[in-house]
């Protein structure tokens, strides 16, 4: 059970004043109409940008430099679809990690009144916090550039300019996976059509000059290692954590469990659900958490 220094019951929470945030509107971190979760960090934007300049230009070294002048039809139409299904995915899996509430608490809503039109009662304890001056459910760590406390957080990633949290941590790790994917494939293709071009007529194996392809290909080919190792690193590191049901910020501060920790199996169902073909759709509707985050802790 947490120390009794950082939290109080109710009555004797601080509500001065000089430490209250004026409750924000329903559109705090929210754009167009508040239909999509949107961060305005500039770091964030910018890597999100890069990202999808780099699947882009993915798109054409495979499409045009290799596929586009292969010789084998079949080849090169099978493996087009292939790719351009895992971009797909991985732009889809991409936006919805990025437009999806990670799983933030409402701010400023530690006040007397709203405490005590919630329920709760003397000698109950309520952990409040100090920056966004919300009551904080257990697990919840805020973030600073999303400026809100997020229930299950694992990390604030620029990559996809969002925390990822309790909400958003299913379409993270699909696009992490995707990612590696297209990646690796990406790998293949561009070996694969370098060696084909050095063991026959580079005038025949691309529409471009010799020296243009192979500083597309070699790019590509630096990317995708770049990304594969990357990506892959990542999502094993995400499924470690949700399988033994341990954040990346509770792992890096060694916080002690004081939460009931779920079997492995009904950790992974809690991420993406009972196992289908949903598992591996950034479309599926997420179902609603459960009551695993409590508010209080009786003492």
């Amino acid at each position: 059970m947490r120390s009794k220094n950082r939290a109080k019951s109710y009555v004797q929470l601080d509500m001065d004043e000089n430490h209250q945030i004026p409750p924000l509107t329903m559109n705090h971190n929210r754009c167009l109409g508040g239909r999509f979760w949107c961060i305005k960090d500039i770091c964030g934007l910018v890597c999100v940008f890069f990202t999808w300049m780099l699947i882009l230009y993915a798109e054409f070294v495979v499409l045009r430099v290799i596929l586009y002048s292969h010789p084998n039809k079949i080849f090169s139409v099978i493996n087009g679809i292939i790719f351009q299904c895992l971009a797909f995915l991985a732009l889809s899996s991409h936006l919805r990690t990025m437009l999806t509430d990670p799983g933030a608490v409402p701010r400023g809503n530690a006040t007397k009144e709203n405490i005590q039109l919630m329920g709760f009662e003397e000698g109950q304890v309520i952990f409040k916090c100090p920056k966004c001056c919300s009551i904080k459910p257990e697990r919840a760590h805020h973030c600073s550039v999303c400026q809100r406390c997020i229930k299950k957080m694992d990390h604030h990633c620029p990559w996809v300019n969002n925390c990822v949290g309790e909400q958003n941590q299913k379409f993270f790790v699909l696009f992490t996976f995707y990612i590696g994917l297209i990646s690796w494939h990406s790998l293949f293709l561009g070996i694969n059509h370098f060696i084909s071009c050095i063991h026959g007529d580079w005038k025949t194996c691309t529409v471009y000059s010799p020296p243009a392809t192979v500083v597309l290909i070699l790019f590509l080919l630096f990317e995708g290692l770049l990304f594969a190792l990357f990506t892959s690193i990542m999502f094993g590191t995400q499924v470690s954590a949700i399988w033994y049901d341990e954040t990346g910020i509770e792992a890096l501060k060694k916080e002690e469990a004081r939460w009931v920790k779920k079997s492995k199996w009904k950790s992974m169902q809690a991420v993406f659900g009972r196992f289908s073909l949903s598992w591996f759709s950034p479309f599926s509707k997420l179902s609603p958490p459960g009551k695993q985050h409590g508010y209080l802790i009786s003492v």
